[in-house]
């Protein structure tokens, strides 16, 4: 056989694997689930966004092997993101309207997705970020999580907002963690635990032969800015500022992770089983820096605004999607997704119905578009607000103030923002062009569409007038001073993997 011959067979071969794997059905498939999720880290914050400085090899490599869904939509802020990952709702409709001030906790009304996965016989972890409420009632022990390792509040070191006190005095290394019910003495940098943690809790399930999911929620690179000196040294003597060469320092640790883990899963032989996802939970949150003394700005992909903001750059974020000879390997999936879209998608991969409860999701499946790129996916719109208001500290305007302050909607064509400014965002990602005056009759129906959603809320927003907690009295501080005085705070080590 010539070698024209042996590459067309080759071809063929290839194509039909192709062919056979989008026809498989995913539903009820019951793969494990391992789910990346950073923090502040906007679209262009990886090398294969565009980004001139970092060098992210391990998550490109993931980017080129993956299924994306370029237009995934999140909340502006984290709390807001992760309760509508968890619920399937936006997230002043399950109570959370900021990320402190007990304002970030999750209505016990909501039946997680991940207490759907249980009943699926999952075994669940989470490694690292909650953010959804430190009281007993409120914690991912509680909300469908068999394992647990957490830090407080919205961040390490975050002890005026409900985070352990000792990690105040040294942020993102040795920290203070919840580990299920103990509070556990780590050893390292914050991320090399939170991912070492998840790799050996999924290594016993692997060898248990145990269905899983893995929610690596980060706290980075969310500030303050500290990273291994490994990581930060390129970029301290190319002459970035501290600031951020800590940054991208963060940024690069989280790839080399991403990297270990895909290792471990490919030397366990576990890639053709599991799907991996890689996300981030809002826009970039990085002011300017400097090299050698000269100003540079982030780059941002193109996109307008950051995290805070209500603007392309505030709720666009990566979602690559890498499941081996399963899904498509290097496409792009255009259609409008969000964060909503995670929880029915995750009941379908696991062959459930999602549980009844008093806030039933209201996301859509994704894993028609993860057979089919191309199936029907009918146009939606998304609302998209801020929150923050009314906090008895930053900011003293009402809800009904704050309406239009830092709002959006958006469908598959348009975003409408702050009730003034609308975009062609199919054609104008970057937001340079204002159409509203030519377009009134769209600027019409997005503004109805909008005051018809904000005029449901009232009833639905528990946690409003709550307050505020002095640090000491933090239920994480409580329970630390309760347990350093009876038994201490015991050395912890992840599991071999």
């Amino acid at each position: 056989m010539n070698r024209r011959h042996t590459t067309l067979i080759t071809a063929l071969i290839a194509s039909f694997c192709a062919i056979s794997a989008q026809a498989k059905s995913l539903k009820g498939s019951k793969p494990n689930i391992v789910f990346v999720l950073t923090d502040d880290q906007g679209m262009g914050d990886l090398s294969c966004m565009g980004n001139p400085y970092l060098k992210t090899p391990h998550i490109d490599k993931l980017y080129s092997q993956s299924t994306r869904f370029s237009d995934f939509q999140v909340s502006p802020t984290c709390a807001p993101t992760r309760s509508a990952l968890m619920s399937s709702r936006p997230p002043f409709e399950v109570g959370v309207s900021h990320t402190v001030l007990q304002r970030e906790r999750l209505s016990l009304d909501v039946v997680t997705f991940p207490q759907a996965l249980q009943s699926a016989g999952y075994q669940t972890g989470l490694f690292g970020k909650w953010h959804l409420g430190d009281e007993p009632a409120y914690l991912p022990q509680n909300r469908g999580f068999n394992e647990v390792l957490m830090h407080g509040a919205g961040g390490i070191g975050q002890f005026i907002y409900g985070d352990f006190e000792p990690n105040s005095e040294n942020v993102y290394f040795d920290n203070v963690l919840l580990h299920n019910d103990t509070i556990v003495q780590t050893k390292g940098f914050c991320t090399d635990v939170f991912f070492a943690a998840a790799l050996g809790w999924m290594k016993k399930q692997i060898d248990a032969k145990q269905p899983y999911f893995a929610y690596i929620s980060l706290n980075a690179p969310h500030g303050p800015m500290f990273a291994p000196e490994k990581n930060k040294k390129r970029f301290l003597e190319a002459g970035f500022d501290e600031k951020s060469a800590a940054r991208y320092g963060m940024i690069e640790n989280i790839d080399d992770n991403l990297g270990q883990l895909m290792q471990k899963l490919e030397s366990w032989n576990a890639l053709d089983n599991t799907l991996v996802i890689f996300m981030t939970d809002n826009g970039m949150s990085m002011g300017s820096g400097t090299i050698n003394g000269e100003k540079f700005t982030p780059h941002n992909a193109g996109l307008k605004g950051g995290k805070n903001s209500s603007d392309e750059g505030g709720t666009h974020v990566p979602s690559f999607w890498y499941w081996k000879d399963v899904i498509t390997e290097g496409s792009d999936i255009d259609k409008l997704t969000a964060h909503l879209d995670i929880y029915p998608t995750f009941c379908d991969l696991a062959g459930i119905e999602i549980p009844k409860s008093k806030l039933p999701p209201k996301g859509r499946s994704l894993v028609p578009l993860l057979e089919n790129p191309s199936a029907n996916w009918p146009d939606r719109e998304l609302f998209i607000h801020i929150g923050r208001w009314d906090d008895g500290r930053w900011n003293k305007r009402t809800r009904e103030q704050q309406k239009f302050t830092k709002s959006a909607v958006r469908n598959q064509k348009w975003r409408f923002v702050n009730n003034t400014s609308l975009y062609n965002i199919s054609e104008d990602p970057s937001q340079k062009n204002d159409v509203a005056s030519a377009h009134p009759e769209v600027v019409a129906e997005l503004r109805k569409s909008y005051d018809q959603w904000w005029d449901t809320l009232e009833p639905l927003l528990i946690n409003e007038g709550l307050p505020w907690v002095e640090a000491a009295d933090q239920p994480f501080n409580i329970r630390y001073k309760k347990q350093l005085k009876e038994k201490g705070i015991p050395d912890w080590a992840p599991l071999a993997h």
